[in-house]
């Protein structure tokens, strides 16, 4: 049912418009997004609804404006199920490429600090899923290989350790408010390009919903159309779609990559 909801709204050309929209610039109020399309007020609120409904839009306030973003976390998950496994290797360096080239675009555009919010829905409980947020048995399986380390008080480091020892990431802890929020900094060491990058911050919310949870993630203080920016957005859709697979399930999520064809 969930797939189905992102198919039925990604076969609008208004609502992939939205969402490329959101995607050269977040956090775009309603009045700004009217601004781009050729119809009333009223119909960009119900195309917005129909992306909102699939998991494709989440918005937050801040002061009396509502701001809307994309969460590319169901059409990850749908690559994940659908494409991953049928795709040549040429076509994800493809859209990688695509990805880079709106990522100068977007830095032509914008000046002052971004944010990415993402959101994902998984059958749990909030305990459990603190639980495989902050223990390295856990994060081992979804979190690129790599085990978190911390006690997780205010205060404290944080770090994703490789096999090898290496840290990938770390951090301090701002907040801890188990099982429903966790505030940190974010500093990554994966790549020398983005060695000099000021400290941004992430920030988990736990929400139960019945039977669910609704975690929320927000990555704020980070710079526009910078290759880490860009990054990480991919890097944490992908992180969340096994974190939901690895929670459900009790298996992780493994992609196989085919092959190119031979030359």
């Amino acid at each position: 049912m969930e797939h189905e909801l992102v198919f039925k709204a990604l076969g609008d050309e208004s609502r992939r418009l939205l969402l490329d929209l959101l995607f050269i610039k977040q956090g775009r109020s309603l009045s700004e997004l009217e601004e781009h399309l050729p119809m009333t007020r009223f119909g960009v609120m119900k195309h917005l609804k129909v992306l909102k409904a699939a998991g494709l839009v989440t918005t937050r306030k801040q002061g009396r404006e509502t701001l809307h973003y994309l969460n590319a976390v169901p059409i990850q998950m749908v690559y994940d199920r659908w494409v991953s496994k049928y795709s040549k290797g040429w076509a994800r360096s493809l859209t990688e490429l695509k990805y880079d080239l709106e990522a100068e675009m977007a830095e032509a555009k914008q000046s002052e600090m971004t944010k990415h919010v993402l959101e994902v829905y998984i059958k749990t409980t909030p305990e459990r899923l603190w639980q495989a947020l902050t223990e390295g048995s856990f994060t081992e399986k979804y979190f690129y290989g790599t085990r978190v380390e911390s006690d997780w008080k205010p205060g404290a480091t944080y770090q994703y350790l490789t096999p090898d020892g290496t840290s990938m990431l770390d951090g301090r802890v701002i907040e801890a408010e188990p099982p429903n929020r966790l505030v940190t900094t974010f500093n990554a060491h994966w790549h020398q390009q983005i060695g000099d990058v000021p400290e941004s911050t992430v920030t988990y919310e736990i929400t139960q919903l019945g039977e669910a949870c609704k975690l929320t993630l927000v990555h704020s203080d980070l710079i526009p159309g910078h290759p880490l920016t860009e990054g990480v957005y991919r890097g944490w859709q992908e992180i969340l779609s096994g974190l939901k697979t690895l929670v459900e399930t009790g298996k992780p999520l493994v992609i196989t990559q085919p092959q190119n064809d031979p030359e």
